[in-house]
């Protein structure tokens, strides 16, 4: 199995390269009935671009997504959506002289393990261009998910390399190029990055994702948990490193009588759990924490091998993120969105004339 497709019942299928003519996927499972055009996409496709500061890699493409199939008349059909996006400004020259050589820490030597050929043209399949369909299709379940239960999916960056948030403000993360949830320390993140940009190395970031509007119930026993599914999504995230749901490591240190969330008629005594317990929600916020780690194409010389075994010194030039984990808020956001549309069609399917007699527990204590 290729493994392109991720989804059971709401399914996503991503296709081609970061130099290529063009990217695109099939999402198919979508109930029918949902408004859907183009202009859905703008706004996502938007926060995870390139090119919109100084901070992230200068390539800018135009993002425009085209609906090839699954829609009429302004909705879906219920049969399966195909999105494309053409790629406009690609500069494959960059790459010329690391077509032979391996990058240490991309994916070059794996791929090449695996395949015995690989696209060097920035990366290939293995590049960071692949999340844009991500975040088109997790559009279209954000959509849903808000229009059929009020699920609300929203992130944040929760550290910059060694700066975490000062404060907690959701209403000015979207008002600056770091989704960074206190504003006065956007000149300090402003000031780091720069010196990191000069210095001509990069630096790791840290997403928060909270989904809020849950009902209880969702996700499936042992091998079909929400937190394992969660998990496994954002891990498939270009340079993610780490996945916590809830307190997740913090848990070590903690005691049962402080970890579990007691429960009462008023609600929900707090959150560690990050809303699921048994691989099921429990109608309280969603939680999830994604590390990214650095990014390995830099300008600063490193010893490696080429394709013949032979050493060689790669410098990599080009367009590249300083910090991935810049722009990596929408498309953690988006792998939430999927994973929980996909879990929402099959509580659907299997339990849904299931009407327990216990009444639902407030997320929240007032």
């Amino acid at each position: 199995m290729a493994s392109n497709t991720f989804g059971k019942l709401f399914t996503v299928t991503t296709f081609g390269e970061s130099h290529g003519p063009a990217i695109g996927c099939v999402v198919d499972g979508c109930p029918p009935g949902l408004p859907l055009e183009a202009g859905d996409f703008s706004a996502d496709l938007a926060r995870r671009a390139t090119g919109k500061s100084r901070h992230t890699s200068a390539r800018h493409e135009a993002d425009e997504v085209e609906i090839l199939s699954g829609v009429y008349e302004g909705v879906t059909t219920g049969t399966p959506i195909a999105l494309l996006v053409r790629n406009t400004d690609a500069r494959s020259k960059d790459y010329a002289r690391i077509t032979a050589q391996f990058r240490p820490g991309h994916a070059d030597y794996t791929y090449w393990h695996k395949y015995g050929i690989r696209d060097p043209r920035g990366g290939g399949r293995s590049s960071a261009r692949e999340t844009t369909m991500r975040v088109a299709a997790g559009c279209i379940a954000r959509k849903w998910l808000e229009v059929r239960h009020g699920v609300r999916v929203r992130g944040h960056l929760s550290q910059l390399g060694p700066i975490t948030p000062a404060g907690f403000d959701p209403s000015v993360v979207e008002e600056n190029p770091f989704f960074w949830p206190h504003a006065a320390q956007v000149p300090e993140l402003e000031s780091f990055m720069d010196s990191l940009r000069k210095s001509g190395d990069s630096v790791g970031a840290r997403v928060d994702v909270v989904a809020e509007g849950l009902p209880p119930g969702w996700g499936e026993p042992v091998y079909g948990k929400l937190d394992g599914e969660l998990a496994a999504a954002l891990m498939s995230i270009n340079a993610v490193k780490g996945v916590e749901i809830g307190d997740g490591f913090a848990s070590v240190a903690q005691k049962g009588s402080e970890h579990r969330d007691d429960m009462s008629a008023e609600g929900f005594a707090s959150n560690h759990a990050g809303g699921v317990l048994g691989g099921i929600s429990t109608g309280q916020a969603l939680r999830c924490s994604v590390a990214f780690k650095p990014t390995s194409s830099l300008r600063l010389p490193v010893e490696s091998l080429d394709v013949h075994g032979a050493p060689v010194e790669v410098v990599t030039t080009g367009r590249h993120d300083p910090c991935v984990g810049i722009r990596a808020t929408p498309i953690c956001e988006a792998m939430v969105a999927l994973v929980l549309m996909d879990q929402a069609l099959r509580h659907r399917a299997q339990c849904g004339d299931v009407a327990p007699a216990t009444p639902r527990i407030p997320a929240q204590r007032p």
